[in-house]
């Protein structure tokens, strides 16, 4: 790309990028009526206004200044390099030790901004003279996450805990949001609580009060994991903050809240959903981990089978109507839904959300949110979108019979609809709409299909132990009584922290409407009638795939049966 970066001349640069084709003429003017109004990196300014990604922008950024871009996620550093380059310089310049070459004695550097000459004499600075550096470009969160992670993570939780049991707790300075309450342990321990699960991949952060200690717990992969138990008397104070962050009011503790925390961690933007419930030895605070970018993945990457993924896209062909995931809380429902809705968001369609809360935030699509507004309701809210000319409307959930109808509605008048709904299986989704009051007259023609999944932990690979499959194993997987079958079980190793599992990936069943099944359903057919048409196009049920992951090796009997129920298959 001849395009090149000058700090000196952003216009320049903006217009390159036009030419070049990265941009259109009409990003470059608002990139640059947004630079002359700020100021600022060049950079910053076309990532936060969406129209360049981090990756991307690096990209550009090493074409421009010939230097070579590299990607830290999994990139394992070398231990001298690490030795040679503080931690406290890495973090205060945005460095990071990339590998070195003993033989060459060459260190080679990941940093920010090819033009950083500070960084670079401070780095200069810090190394022996005989040693040469090379440089690599990669992206702020990157090189932060790789800090983090290569020079001993934790923000030293056990040391703030020894502060805090010399220091004074003042609740005056916990209500600040500035200046000296960040010097607080009661602060720092809860940023380091924060930062800790986002590390460890938590969904969920739960404070719990018991009678005289409070204990602290991540949901990681589905399972609760118990982190650290502190002495009771440090939960009131911790409450402040917690409630300071969400937004909450500090002085009522005997009424239910909710709130929102956004924070910068390892160079992501993060958002916490907050939830306090006064129970029996004080307030139960929960917090929901919503990583924007981490959650979004290409549908292709979602694990679908070749034959799942062609009845997904017959699904979204459909023009009009309804699909709807169903599941429990924490299924992964409303990531199979912004996943879909990444895919089908183009230039050429009008797509509006109404979610409780906005979970990630993504730009072209019009978003809103019920619980920052008190006077739009789901169904309100549906309406109001209505008149908005949109091509595709996304529900957050339906959970009464007003939601229901106006998303139906909108539906049956030339929508796609897309929504979450509880319920255990794709075909008990139909009982629960019955349930909430949707007669069968509405529902045929109008429904696209359902997706019902669950998330189960995939076994560790590095510890996975084999075993052979008794009686009951081979009954329930249907192998040959006579043959050797070879499953895998849980052990637990340093990798997986001791837990047998490391991450999740999603067991589904897509029932899909066809002229058949409509015609089935309007005819009042009961469940088992409407599995059995399913099952003749070929409909596998969330058991089924969930057994097909444990023939593959990639999780354990134990584990699908912990989500599923597989008492139905027991023989």
């Amino acid at each position: 790309m001849s395009t090149q970066l000058d700090d000196y001349n952003p216009k320049a640069f903006y217009l390159g990028l036009e030419r070049s084709g990265l941009i259109s003429h009409d990003q470059a003017e608002i990139a640059w009526t947004e630079h002359e109004k700020r100021g600022g990196s060049v950079g910053n300014i076309l990532v936060n206004l969406g129209i360049l990604s981090v990756d991307d922008l690096t990209a550009i950024m090493a074409a421009a200044s010939a230097t070579e871009a590299v990607r830290l996620g999994d990139m394992v550093p070398h231990d001298e390099a690490i030795r040679l380059i503080p931690k406290t310089l890495a973090q205060s310049y945005h460095v990071f030790p990339v590998g070195f070459n003993a033989a060459a004695r060459q260190l080679t550097l990941a940093i920010t901004d090819s033009n950083d000459v500070v960084a670079m004499d401070q780095c200069r600075s810090a190394v022996p003279a005989d040693i040469s550096l090379a440089w690599r470009l990669a992206s702020k969160a990157d090189i932060q996450a790789a800090i983090h992670r290569s020079y001993g993570y934790a923000l030293s939780i056990d040391d703030i805990l020894k502060g805090l049991r010399t220091g004074k707790i003042d609740d005056a300075t916990l209500a600040m949001r500035g200046g000296e309450a960040f010097a607080h342990p009661i602060v720092r321990l809860i940023d380091a609580l924060l930062a800790d699960a986002v590390h460890e991949g938590a969904s969920d952060i739960h404070f719990e009060p018991e009678e005289g200690f409070l204990r602290i717990r991540y949901r990681i992969d589905g399972v609760m994991r118990q982190i650290r138990l502190l002495h009771k008397q440090y939960w009131p104070a911790l409450s402040v903050r917690l409630k300071v962050l969400s937004g909450m009011d500090i002085a009522e503790t005997r009424a239910p809240q909710d709130g929102r925390i956004s924070m910068l961690i390892r160079g992501r933007d993060i958002d916490f959903r907050a939830a306090v419930q006064p129970t029996l030895h004080g307030e139960n605070f929960v917090l929901r981990v919503l990583e924007r970018h981490k959650s979004i993945m290409p549908m292709d990457q979602m694990g679908f089978s070749e034959n799942r993924m062609s009845t997904l896209r017959l699904m979204l062909a459909r023009p009009n109507g309804i699909i709807l995931v169903s599941g429990p809380t924490g299924s992964g429902k409303t990531t199979t839904l912004y996943s879909i809705l990444n895919e089908l968001n183009t230039e050429s369609v009008n797509i509006m959300t109404l979610e409780d809360p906005v979970e990630y935030p993504m730009a072209r699509i019009r978003q809103a949110s019920a619980a920052d507004n008190p006077k739009m309701d789901f169904a309100n809210g549906i309406r109001s979108m209505m008149r908005q000319d949109p091509d595709i409307i996304f529900v957050g959930e339906i959970r009464d019979q007003e939601t229901a109808e106006m998303a139906f509605r909108a539906a049956m008048t030339g929508h796609q609809v897309f929504s979450t709904v509880h319920a255990n299986s794709a075909v008990l989704t139909v009982v629960r709409l019955l349930d909430l009051g949707i007669s069968v007259s509405v529902m045929t023609g109008n429904l696209i299909g359902i997706v019902a999944q669950r998330l189960v932990r995939l076994l560790c690979p590095k510890c996975k132990a084999s075993y052979d499959g008794g009686d009951r194993e081979k009954a329930l997987l249907g192998a040959a009584p006579d043959l050797p079958l070879t499953l895998y079980r849980s052990v637990g190793c340093p990798d997986c922290k001791g837990q047998g599992y490391k991450g999740r990936t999603s067991i589904m069943e897509l029932l899909r409407f066809d002229r058949e099944l409509d015609d089935l359903l309007s005819r009042n057919a009961r469940s088992p009638e409407l599995l059995a048409h399913a099952r003749g196009k070929g409909f596998t049920t969330l058991a089924e795939d969930g057994l097909s992951r444990v023939l593959a090796g990639t999780t354990s009997l134990e584990e699908v049966g912990r989500v599923v129920d597989l008492t139905q298959l027991d023989g």
